[in-house]
């Protein structure tokens, strides 16, 4: 495309058919003619109202005017309207009879045309190119900028003339915080008359920044619709007549914003932006008729990239891109509703020999509610490919300082390293030190020293404290540049390590935390081992008391970290000459439950020496269990043995059952049902008696003896009564510790076990 770009739609004929030019000589001039029309139907119509005669006898005696008066019936049309318009002007019936000047006249009539023409033009851009050239460019303006009110109070740059595609770019946003003086033209709805230009604290688009500008609120019916600024390159003056004719010519400007199609108005711009690049780039509109985007504009290099453009379908993604067209499609629909540039490093991703050459380095970048742009290269771009690589790394960044004048240069990641905004200069290695932690900076010099005064690589992990007070971890990995044995800059990577950081000191953390927890485990083990061996003590022999007793116990802990549970056993000769056999278990097992078994043994123990019956021993000790158990429950079987008659006499408190073996058989001695310790206050516990003989062996276990997860308890019971039976030759010694070997329990329980037999 040659020349200045046309944007009176997609611009693609130019760039393959010489005929296109006057196609579009053609379009302008059919354009001049319906903006001629559309003059001509006002000044009828007014004739029509006013002169009371049908449209086109109103239309006929406009012409009649201008062949009485020699002049073109153009400019009788724009005084018929300015007559109305103005209120003070020629008559409508003779709008030549010389009631102004000729002058004003002349003035009135270019500005009609001029308005004419902006209200019928194609774009908001192109009626502000009228409205400069026709109407403000008399007056030494060289710039008109139109935005429209948007939502939420926003200003958005729907056409403006005499400014560059950058500026525009720039001012095509205006939040709703306004700058001064922006805000009061809008809150006053008066204009603003800058003739020395805006103040050096106050920017505005234009020229020149000392040059005069004009702010004018548009209305439309009474509802504001949006704001015009005109600019001049320097100062000028302007008297009330010359602030009237303004206000005037843009008067006009407040129908084209209100009726202009706000996603139409930035085209243009884009498209200025899109000439200007040295690469292949794209405009795509997302029709709203299709999945596919449409193509709006290709630039002078895509146009050359493809050969040329398609004579059909001139529009068609597909047409132009036959084999990646579904990707770009994609990448552009993602772009527009993520409102995020997508990247590819090449399409198609896969080459094949007959296929022409792919695009690299693909970027679609959304451009509003419904379009998109496209860039792309034709070869691979070095530094580019070099970005990408790195990228691959985690939050790894590329930086080239100069030594000698030059600039600093960071990848974008680098960025982020720094937490730094994209638009903030980079900071070259040897600024870095205000930013270093300041015990490293030690750390910093050396790698500083290293880098130029040996001249040689070095790296180094720095603590570098963000804007926000946050400190990061980054690895400093750099090579110096040397030119004629000087070094010139130094080139190297940035990379942030805190997240491996973090890691390293968790895991340090955990290991020393789980190192305390196995000093800690080994103490409870000790500390747990001395209970067993102080409340529970182990009999590796046999036990001989008065009245011919044998005894032998076993305790078994739940686990060999804790090495006690809430199991008790015990064994006692009395004053009174009987003997105290007793088994308990408090529910849970290790060190929380030693607790309350020291206090229920030893509480038993106590009692014991007062010579009641069970039942009464086991009452008291439910009230202990009670009182200083702290919410626990435990089970017990308490059995005194009188030597003299061989009698036994017990009571439980919901334990298992004690096992009597006799004359080699084995049965079970159902206790009572009464609740268990702890379970209710001012229980009164029974008890019940049997008589021992010379031979028979007592049995008083605890659930882990005999309690697997998987069978019920009276399979357990079962299998133990065998086991004693077929044991029932062998000494009380033994004995349990043949059933502790051959214990069919699988709940990992505590387990004590005591087997009494009578000589």
């Amino acid at each position: 495309m040659t020349g200045s770009p046309t944007h009176e739609g997609p611009s693609y004929g130019a760039l393959v058919d010489p005929g296109f030019a006057a196609l579009t000589a053609e379009n302008r001039w059919l354009r001049g003619q319906l903006a001629h029309r559309h003059l001509l139907d006002l000044a009828a119509g007014v004739l029509a109202a006013q002169m009371r005669l049908p449209t086109s006898d109103a239309a006929e005696h406009l012409t009649a005017l201008a062949r009485a008066t020699g002049l073109p019936v153009a400019d009788i049309a724009a005084d018929v309207v300015n007559a109305v318009a103005g209120g003070d002007g020629p008559s409508v019936t003779d709008p030549t009879d010389g009631a102004l000047p000729f002058g004003r006249i002349f003035e009135d009539r270019r500005a009609r045309r001029t308005a004419a023409e902006a209200e019928t033009a194609y774009t908001v851009h192109e009626a502000a190119r009228t409205l400069l050239s026709g109407g403000l460019a008399p007056f030494g303006a060289d710039s008109l900028w139109l935005w429209q009110r948007a939502d939420h109070g926003c200003l958005f740059l729907a056409g403006c003339a005499g400014a560059g595609a950058a500026e525009a770019a720039a001012w095509q946003w205006i939040p709703p915080a306004v700058p001064e003086p922006l805000r009061s033209a809008l809150a006053a709805g008066t204009p603003v008359w800058l003739e020395e230009g805006p103040a050096a604290e106050h920017l505005l688009p234009g020229s020149s920044p000392h040059g005069a500008r004009a702010l004018l609120p548009l209305f439309r019916r009474g509802r504001p619709v949006g704001l015009a600024l005109i600019g001049w390159p320097r100062p000028r003056s302007l008297d009330t007549t010359a602030r009237r004719a303004l206000t005037g010519v843009l008067e006009v400007a407040s129908t084209v914003l209100d009726t202009a199609d706000p996603a139409r108005t930035a085209v243009p711009v884009l498209v200025d932006v899109l000439d200007a690049l040295a690469h292949p780039a794209m405009l795509l509109h997302m029709s709203g008729t299709t999945d596919e985007p449409v193509v709006d504009h290709l630039n002078d290099e895509a146009v050359a990239v493809l050969g040329g453009l398609p004579r059909e379908d001139r529009g068609s993604l597909v047409g132009h891109f036959p084999l990646v067209h579904a990707d770009l499609a994609r990448m552009a629909r993602r772009a527009v509703a993520a409102a995020r540039v997508q990247r590819a490093a090449r399409l198609p991703t896969l080459a094949r020999p007959e296929e022409p050459a792919p695009l690299l380095d693909v970027r679609v970048l959304p451009a509003g509610e419904d379009r998109a742009i496209a860039l792309w290269h034709t070869v691979a771009d070095p530094a580019t490919a070099a970005a990408r690589a790195t990228a691959r790394l985690q939050s790894v960044a590329t930086f080239q300082d100069s030594l000698t004048g030059g600039d600093t240069f960071w990848s974008e990641q680098a960025y982020g390293v720094f937490g730094m905004a994209r638009d903030e200069p980079p900071v070259p290695l040897l600024g870095l030190r205000g930013r270093v932690h300041r015990d490293d900076g030690d750390a910093f010099t050396a790698l500083l020293r290293t880098l130029t005064e040996r001249q040689t690589g070095a790296q180094a992990v720095l603590r570098i404290v963000l804007p926000g007070g946050s400190v990061r971890h980054v690895r400093v990995a750099a090579e110096p540049l040397i030119a004629g044995g000087t070094v010139t800059g130094i080139a190297g990577v940035y990379q942030d390590v805190s997240d491996s950081r973090r890691t390293e000191a968790a895991l340090t953390a955990t290991f020393d935390h789980f190192t305390a927890l196995h000093h800690q485990a080994e103490t409870r083990h000790q500390l747990a081992l001395q209970l067993q061996r102080a409340i529970v003590p182990e009999v590796p022999g046999l036990m001989e008391l008065p009245g011919g007793l044998v005894v032998a116990v076993r305790y078994r802990p739940a686990t060999e970290e804790y090495r006690v549970g809430g199991d008790w056993y015990d064994v006692l000769a009395l004053p009174t000459g009987k003997i105290l056999v007793a088994v308990g278990d408090i529910a849970g097992h290790g060190i929380d439950s030693v607790t309350g078994m020291v206090a229920l043994r030893n509480a038993q123990r106590a009692l014991a020496f007062t010579g009641e019956s069970p039942r009464s021993l086991m009452g008291w000790l439910n009230e202990v269990t009670l009182r200083t158990g702290g919410g626990t429950t435990a089970t017990a079987v308490c059995a005194l043995y009188d030597p003299e008659d061989h009698g036994l006499l017990w009571s439980s408190a919901g334990h298992l059952p004690m096992m009597l073996l006799r004359e080699g058989r084995a049965r079970l001695l159902d206790p009572p049902k009464d609740v268990l310790l702890g379970a209710v206050s001012s229980f009164s516990y029974r008890e019940q008696r049997i008589g021992l003989r010379p031979g028979d062996t007592l049995l008083l276990y605890t659930d882990g003896l005999v309690e697997r997860r998987h069978d019920g308890l009276d399979e357990g019971l079962a299998r133990l009564a065998t086991e004693v039976e077929r044991l029932a030759d062998r000494s009380p010694e033994r004995l349990v510790d043949e059933l502790l070997t051959t214990a069919t329990g699988d709940t990992d329980d505590d387990t004590s076990l005591v087997a009494v037999r009578v000589g």
